[in-house]
């Protein structure tokens, strides 16, 4: 006997455990996209006349989101949507990820550009990664790609930069800074203000659960990226992951009770921890809090 959508008659494909509700493909569809408008709304208000820049790995996530926005903002003259993708130099792994992005930004008719790890430092991944180094892989990789996508956005006069973090994504973040004591960096993960040099970064799915986005992806005929990173293994966050999903197997809905209990301190530790001013890297000129940024530091550039 098949279980019935709690919404309508048709046949169930999904049981949300936190919410106690069973949901067909129409409902599930709408709910996942419920959440996102709500995000967008609350926390990253579209205006007119913007560009927003989509971080597209080819995933599910990021495709997920590039899908999204297209659908609530693709008719719209005004709205200018672009898709950004960034190899950085991961043989068998990123080429494969890039040609899905491709794929799927013709299918939507949105411009995809593609820059790289090689053209902007002159190193890859697989090039970084067999060197002796204090730093995990995840951390070379997450600062170098971060700051890549905002000079690109900057180029192209982005006003916001949507990444595809989803509901997982920060509850693992947010436990992660946590057990570290990293106060400083959890005031980051807050909502985001406006800050010159720094293009706005969106994150409309950080409602949706992980699995929740793998099957709105499959419903829809999006990338899903299978396989992950070769140096994936060496971060902590590995660790986080699989304890997180362990609770919330045991106690349904631990992930959003990490975000709603962020969200609601966020504000606080902002008064307590005020984010200092931004200068430019004395070295590259992006925006950074000393004076050579993160990237600079990592990649040992000097004066």
């Amino acid at each position: 006997m098949t279980i019935k959508c709690n919404k309508c008659k048709h046949d169930a494909i999904i049981f949300q455990k936190y919410s106690g509700m069973h949901l067909c493909k129409k409902h599930f569809s709408e709910d996942v996209e419920r959440k996102i408008k709500l995000t967008i709304r609350k926390h990253y208000s579209v205006k007119r006349n913007e560009t927003i820049v989509v971080g597209l790995s080819g995933g599910k996530d990021s495709s997920t989101t590039l899908y999204i926005l297209n659908k609530i903002f693709g008719e719209r003259p005004d709205i200018k949507i672009v898709g950004l993708a960034i190899d950085e130099g991961i043989e068998g792994y990123r080429p494969n990820t890039i040609q899905s992005a491709r794929e799927l930004t013709d299918r939507l008719g949105v411009e995809l550009i593609v820059r790289s790890f090689k053209d902007e430092y002159d190193t890859t991944m697989d090039e970084i990664a067999p060197k002796k180094r204090e730093k995990g892989a995840c951390s070379y990789c997450g600062v170098l790609r971060k700051s890549l996508l905002n000079k690109v956005a900057l180029e192209l006069g982005a006003s916001k930069l949507a990444i595809g973090h989803n509901l997982d994504d920060e509850a693992q973040t947010i436990l992660l800074n946590h057990l570290k004591g990293d106060v400083a960096r959890m005031v980051r993960l807050a909502p985001p203000k406006e800050l010159e040099g720094l293009v706005l970064r969106m994150k409309p799915l950080r409602q949706v659960p992980e699995k929740e986005v793998a099957l709105y992806a499959y419903l829809h005929d999006l990338p899903l990226g299978f396989g992950g990173c070769p140096y994936a293994h060496e971060a902590m966050r590995r660790e986080i992951r699989v304890m997180l999903n362990d609770f919330e197997v045991k106690h349904p809905g631990t992930k959003y009770a990490l975000l709603s209990g962020f969200d609601k301190l966020s504000g606080i530790l902002g008064k307590e921890f005020p984010q200092v001013g931004l200068s430019k890297c004395s070295i590259c000129g992006q925006a950074c809090t000393e004076d050579v940024c993160q990237a600079c530091k990592l990649l040992g550039r000097n004066q």
